[in-house]
């Protein structure tokens, strides 16, 4: 697993062995970044579920200022932190060992936004529609931001949101990635 686009392209990102956690692929991972706007408008991002830290790297990878890296996994924590060490990224990064609803909560109640947001739960978890429904309800993203939701094709996210829209949806082999914004204030 390498980062696949930025100033820190081609440097290698540890990962685990053995176990039944499931990082993006690089092919997906640059799927993502390339449907995105190219000119990399985001300052501050978070990564949900970061496992091994891979999505937030790539936006930090890619121009962004700063990126929140959440996940309750000690493993976790640990690759995350060895991986942002490896790439020089530590200034521009803060590694958070906590539950991602509690994290999503967290952040809102200190007024925190956020202009990037992954969502990558393990595939077939309740975790995918409980966390959008947190991030829509909390309201973390900024007006102008991209929320990513990756899953399973055999769990695909059919979920009415209040201020979150899905504007895309991609398929890559059993990986289904949706691409959400903040919806438009209609006019009075």
């Amino acid at each position: 697993m390498r980062v696949v686009g930025g100033r820190k392209k081609g440097r290698r990102l540890a990962s685990f062995k053995g176990r039944s956690i499931r990082p993006t692929s690089d092919k997906v991972r640059e799927a993502v970044f390339n449907i995105l706007p190219r000119d990399f408008p985001f300052r501050k991002v978070l990564d949900l579920f970061a496992g091994t830290g891979a999505m937030g790297i790539e936006a930090l990878s890619r121009g962004a200022d700063c990126a929140v890296f959440v996940d309750d996994d000690a493993a976790s924590i640990g690759i995350i932190r060895k991986n942002v060490e490896a790439c020089g990224l530590g200034l521009a990064a803060r590694v958070v060992k906590k539950d991602a609803l509690d994290a999503v909560r967290f952040l809102s109640k200190k007024g925190e936004k956020f202009d990037l947001i992954f969502i990558d739960p393990p595939y077939e978890s309740a975790l995918v529609e409980k966390t959008l429904r947190a991030v829509d309800t909390e309201g973390i993203l900024d007006a102008d931001g991209f929320l990513v939701v990756e899953t399973s094709k055999r769990a695909p996210v059919n979920i009415g949101l209040s201020r979150l829209e899905r504007v895309d949806e991609r398929s890559y082999g059993d990986t289904l990635v949706y691409f959400f914004v903040v919806k438009e204030k209609e006019d009075a």
